[in-house]
């Protein structure tokens, strides 16, 4: 389905435009604008009305032309045609106007990228190229295509997205300004009555306008002087005054306490006024406090520490999304639930950004400093931003237990790190050794594996590096010869790290190798330093069909050579200072130069001695820093490393070990990566050559005899201990008798190490505390995937050696957020979203001076700025919390990888004002002095209130069950789909004539229609608070008490929904569905026929193939003629009655068709088409059916179930083609009459 390319509304618009360019003999025919009159406007191409009736009566069109809109002159300013379909309908609108040829460019915004996959089946790439060249050739000032149906449904289910995400746009900016001209557009009825209309708009204009003056003065009135403070935040925020009109403004709140809110409700939703005052009331109440002596069963979950780097970004407020939710569902369950909140010290990624901070802002280096100076530096920094990252939690409403706060640096943290290292040194488990590391020559320290991002690299590529001004280039093997002793010639080595042939130390053969059997035992001589290097035979590295069969060992710097040097006892030379620079090992010729400047220097070297043998593009990974970007140069260090063989075992076999398992990975798919990882784990290397972190707690032993003095020189001089004074006995101990000097390992630990302990350490460990007896093992681990073995798997290691058991029942890894477009976020992109960016609104200059007072460079900042204006031209809009909120755990559906698009939290703020809405409504129904009886009985309520329970239970055990199994986007969908599709859009309106007047007749349906309405609102709100916490509270704290209960103080403290197994009944929905079905498609057919008056109300029929159908119309006629805005509906039998002629009509299902009677003449070619179009649709739905059934072996192979489904399926089919079919020769009967 769709518009054929090139055909039918393009060509109806091109050849209109053609006739009048030929006729005109223009060859341009947008030319000035504005035209000087009319005749020259008329002349350059503008189509008028008649033209297009005309023409649209030629041709055939499989959109029908529905409505032209004209200017005052009678020329056209839009178009539409409209198309039924299986959804709805789907109208194109093409707008026209005049506009220079040279100005403005097409932008084409899709919003679907996160939307289910019928929307892209629909609107196919073909048809988008299609619509594109359409506006191009014909220079169309706006081309939209409108998904026009509030709900789809397909096969039964439905389903329903924020309006902003249900079309297609493409738009132009047609004046340098960038805005799009706004004309205003009558359709041609509305001509014929023009001048009477402009009188009544003229009434209505200015009634309007005293409106306005009226709302001015009262505004003014409310006012308090404050003007200046209040127009600098409208400049940050995105018109916020104008998107919410505080009509009805809460009293003052003294911080603290419980909020006072206005006796009326404001008449729109404003998340600013909204979530004032409720955290600070629920934090001094102790609502988050957990008691560890409670009798109730514990649920805790550890905050993943966010670092001390800056300001939380939009992926930590997807962690506190969830588990904000997880928590306060819980705590509303029974349990007795502890969030624990902390900080991390975050050792590398703190030090590079306070360098950089003091470079840019003093010029000085951490060196300059000095190492007690720079720290003190860093601890200046973490209290200023650590105070920024608990103030956005807060903000975000996460009910963390603050009284718990900690820090992974603070003291009682520090003696956890402390004691751990000592007890895993003493059972054999942490050890000293010198091996080659990941070194990074910008940080100068030893980072780990899982710290280094490979690179491929398919050619010659020239990269950026830093310390180095011009781009390097990496992807290329060059070959080189080294001279034999004893004038046995040359051998040719090839190496893409030439510089490194400084610290060769010896050259490797396979054994087998026949062109080098006359070089075993010889040796080459180095041709800078004439270093004689002996000939190896090595089975394990070489490969004799690669290269030239001959490789050199380079055993400091090279993770294969450095086995082979190992096996061969070979030399290690390390070539390298600490910072990337050739030491006085590479010889003086290049000592001093920077490793890849080393690199030309030393093939330069080769062509003079003439040894180069040449160059080529080669593949290779190549490892760089996840920080920095620096490659990575593997360098022989001291180090202190973690065996993790026997606790890799463990860890694994309490998640796969059917036997041992304590521990569940979701989603599953991660239980591959968990395995794989842990059965190919090497030692960890946790010490690093920084300044901020944890101090090693070892102690060097310098002995007054010893010949080496420096740090490090003899193995067996360490001792590890937990302070200077526990080190000073063991050292006296050890060596006794002896005079000795102590000094403190300089290395730090790996932060990843402390953080290991963290379920540990925030209860208290190593001390038995009354917290961790309670509280460990904790309940559940809720954090990214991509921190899966840096800290989870840490963690289950290091709790299970330390505290004896998993430190969490189950770890749930949530996607990783990107932009819209599906970058990952950098603050060099400039897409970083701060979180309290969405929540409370921020211009585009906010967003620019953000950028400004941050850390990038210049150049950084020019990108970041352009990369913002382009995603928020206009900023971000005022959201709320909990817009937010809901908008990031609705999103965890998306495997992998979340794609966050703004718009969606702009929409779900939209949904928080319909919620507002909703209870304001509902609360005008039940009136100021309502009390709710403890109970009412369900045989005395209407229709429509057994059915909305009924479906909230069902909304309450779907959402109860998606939290469990930590679907949250189910659960999110469950709420959602209840309050908007059948509270708001049903409920709501089907008990609106209960409340008209006060008809007696009405009575009984009144009372069971307030008392549903109140539990509604009370189980709704219950239900939806672990999402949206503070729009729940400010809504529940209005409603009123039930008579003879006595209500919690919050709703974060009152019981969370269960189902009522009495309100459950599949009879009243079951019906209830056959009637929204029939709405829905009464709705369809008044859209389809109400061009004017859209709230016109016209009779209707149902005509039933069934008695048992009848009765159910029968029986909820006011609720459809309610619910569908008829004015009549007549229920008609088959058996007895004939189809209503001359009406529009729709297929409910095989057994209801409904008709709409139609003012006036009913277009029957158009019903036609539509009819035919249909029987395609069927006619093609069978033939896929027959042939699925007609398949080789479907009788023995497709389970019985599926058969008798496919087989009513196409019985149904059969008889809704035969409806159709009949309904055909019915409207070419009437056609033939006419």
């Amino acid at each position: 389905m769709g518009l054929p390319a090139g055909g039918g509304a393009e060509q109806l618009i091109l050849g209109l435009l053609e006739e009048r360019l030929a006729a005109r003999g223009e060859g341009n025919c947008w030319g000035r604008w504005p035209p000087e009159d009319t005749a020259a406007t008329e002349a350059r191409g503008v189509i008028r009305v008649e033209d297009l009736i005309s023409r649209s009566r030629k041709q055939h069109l499989h959109y029908r032309l529905a409505r032209i809109c004209v200017d005052r002159r009678g020329f056209v300013n839009a178009l539409t045609w409209r198309s039924h379909c299986m959804f709805g309908f789907i109208e194109l609108e093409v707008a026209m106007g005049l506009t220079r040829k040279s100005q403005g460019r097409w932008i084409w915004e899709r919003s679907m990228e996160n939307e289910p996959s019928y929307y892209r089946g629909l609107f196919r790439p073909e048809l988008m190229r299609a619509y594109t060249s359409l506006v191009k050739q014909t220079k169309l000032l706006q081309l939209t295509l409108h998904f026009n149906a509030r709900r789809c449904t397909f096969g039964g289910s439905s389903s329903s997205y924020p309006s902003s995400f249900a079309a297609w746009n493409f738009q132009r900016s047609v004046h340098e300004s960038g805005k799009m001209t706004d004309n205003k557009v009558e359709t041609i009825e509305d001509l014929e009555r023009k001048k009477k209309k402009e009188e009544k708009a003229k009434e209505k204009e200015l009634k309007k306008l005293k409106a306005a003056e009226k709302a001015a003065k009262a505004k003014l009135a409310q006012q308090d002087g404050n003007t200046t403070k209040k127009s600098a935040k409208k400049n940050v925020k995105r018109d916020v005054g104008e998107e919410n009109p505080e009509d009805y403004i809460d009293p003052e709140t003294t911080i603290g306490e419980k909020k006072r809110l206005s006796p009326q409700m404001a008449k729109q939703y404003n998340p600013s006024a909204v979530e004032k005052s409720w955290y600070e009331w629920w934090e001094k109440s102790d609502f988050f406090v957990a008691d560890n002596n409670s009798s109730k069963p514990a649920s805790v979950i550890v905050l993943p520490p966010p670092n001390v780097t800056g300001a939380l970004h939009i992926g930590h407020a997807l962690t506190a999304a969830i588990q904000d939710t997880i928590i306060r569902w819980k705590r509303m369950s029974g349990y007795n639930a502890l969030w624990v909140p902390g900080m991390d010290h975050a050792g590398i990624a703190t030090q590079v950004v306070v360098e950089k901070k003091l470079m840019r802002e003093r010029h000085l280096t951490r060196h300059d400093l000095g190492r007690d100076k720079f720290v003190a530096e860093v601890w200046k920094w973490k209290e200023e931003y650590g105070g920024t990252i608990l103030k956005q939690e807060r903000r975000l409403g996460a009910s963390l237990d603050w009284s718990r706060e900690c820090f992974t640096m603070d003291e009682k943290r520090s003696r956890a790190v402390t004691e751990a290292f000592v007890r895993l040194y003493k059972e054999g488990l942490l050890y000293r050794d010198i091996r080659l590391v990941n070194w990074d020559c910008v940080l100068r320290t030893a980072i780990s594996d899982i710290e280094v991002d490979y690179v491929e690299i398919n050619e010659r590529t020239l990269l950026s590096v830093p310390q180095y001004e011009h781009p390097v280039e990496f992807g290329v093997l060059t070959s080189f010869a080294y001279p034999l002793e004893g004038d046995l010639g040359e051998i040719v080595i090839a190496t893409t790290r030439v510089e490194t042939m400084l610290g060769d130390t010896a050259i490797a053969i396979h054994p087998d190798d026949k062109r080098y059997s006359h070089l075993h035992g010889k040796y080459a001589i180095h041709p800078f330093n004439g270093r004689r290097l002996p000939i190896i035979c090595d089975a394990i590295l070489v490969d004799p069909s690669f290269g030239t069969g001959a490789v050199k060992i380079t055993p400091a710097h090279d993770p294969n050579d450095f086995e082979v040097g190992k096996r061969h006892n070979l030399e290690f030379i390390n070539i390298f200072t600490d910072d990337g620079k050739i030491n006085s090992n590479g010889g003086s010729e290049f000592i001093g130069m920077l490793r890849f400047e080393a690199r030309q220097a030393v093939t330069e070297a080769l062509k003079k001695k003439e040894l180069y043998r040449g160059a080529k593009d080669n593949e290779m990974r190549l490892g760089l820093c996840s920080r920095t970007k620096d490659v990575i140069e593997p360098l022989i260090k001291p180090q202190w490393y973690v065996n993790c063989s026997s606790m890799a075992k463990e860890a694994l076999d309490v998640v796969i070990d059917d036997n041992k398992r304590k521990l569940e990975i979701l989603p599953k798919q991660y239980v591959a990566d968990w395995k794989r990882w842990l059965e190919n784990i090497r030692d960890w290397c946790i010490s690093r050559q920084l300044w901020w972190g944890h101090r090693v707690p070892a102690w060097y032993v310098t002995l007054e005899d010893d010949k080496l003095t420096e740090l490090g020189a003899y193995d067996d001089h360490w001792v590890v201990a937990r302070d200077e004074q526990e080190a000073q006995v063991e050292a006296a101990t050890r060596f006794s008798g002896k005079k000795f000097q102590l000094c403190q390992d300089p290395d730090v630990l790996d932060t990843w190490f402390s953080s290991g302990l963290f379920p540990l350490s925030v209860l208290g460990w190593p001390d038995e505390t009354v917290d961790l007896r309670t509280f460990y093992p904790t309940s559940v681990l809720e954090t990214g995937h991509d921190i899966l073995f840096f800290w989870v798997a840490r963690m289950v290691m290091l709790g299970m050696k330390l505290g004896g058991d998993v430190p969490f029942r189950q770890v749930y890894l949530h996607p990783m957020i990107r932009d819209a477009h599906g970058r990952k976020m950098s603050k060099s992109l400039g897409n970083v979203v701060d979180p309290l960016e969405v929540i409370n609104g921020i211009s585009l200059d906010g967003l620019h001076k953000r950028l400004e007072d941050g850390n990038l460079d210049p150049k950084e900042l020019a990108v970041a700025k352009a990369g913002q204006s382009k995603d928020f031209p206009n900023g971000i809009a005022e959201c709320g919390a909990d817009a937010l909120r809901f908008a990031l755990v609705s999103y965890t559906a998306q495997s992998d990888k979340i794609n966050l698009d703004i718009l969606r939290v702009v929409g779900y703020r939209q949904w928080c004002n319909k919620l507002w809405n909703a209870v304001r409504f509902a609360m005008s129904k039940l009136g100021e002095d309502y009390v709710p009886p403890e109970t009412l009985s369900l045989e005395t309520m209407p229709f429509s209130c057994k059915w909305i329970l009924s479906v909230l239970n069902r909304a309450i055990s779907k959402t109860v069950s998606s939290l469990n199994s930590y679907e949250f986007s189910d659960a999110t969908t469950a709420v959602y789909s209840w309050w908007q599709y059948q509270f708001c859009d049903v409920f709501i309106e089907a008990v609106k004539p209960y409340f008209v007047g006060d008809d007696s007749l009405y009575a009984s349906e009144r009372c069971a229609s307030r008392y549903v309405l109140w539990v509604c609102l009370d189980n709704g709100l219950r239900l939806l608070h672990p999402f949206m916490p503070f729009v729940t509270e400010e809504l529940w704290q209005r409603l009123p008490s039930p008579k003879g209960l006595k209500r919690m103080e919050s709703i974060m403290i009152s019981d969370y929904p269960s189902p009522v197994e009495h309100w459950t009944d599949e009879r009243v929905e079951l019906e209830m569905d056959l009637v929204d079905s029939t709405v829905k498609c009464l709705r369809s057919l008044r859209a389809g026929v109400l061009t004017k008056q859209k709230n016109e109300k016209l009779p209707a029929y149902a005509y039933c193939q069934t008695e048992e159908v009848c009765e159910i119309i029968k029986s909820h006629k006011l609720d459809i003629v309610t619910l569908a805005t008829l004015s009549s509906l007549e229920v008609l039998f088959s058996g007895r009655d004939d189809a209503p002629s001359k009406c529009a009509f729709e297929n409910v299902n095989e057994n209801l068709k409904v008709y709409l009677k139609v003012q006036g003449n009913l277009n029957a070619e158009v019903e036609r088409e539509k009819i035919q179009s249909k029987m395609e649709e069927i006619q093609k739905q069978q033939e896929r059916l027959k042939q699925a059934m007609s398949v080789t072996g479907y009788e023995q192979k497709v389970p019985l179930r599926i058969q008798e489904e496919n087989a009513n399926k196409l019985a149904k089919l059969i008889q809704e083609f035969e409806f159709f079919q009949s309904e055909n020769v019915r409207i070419e009967a009437e056609m033939k009459e006419q």
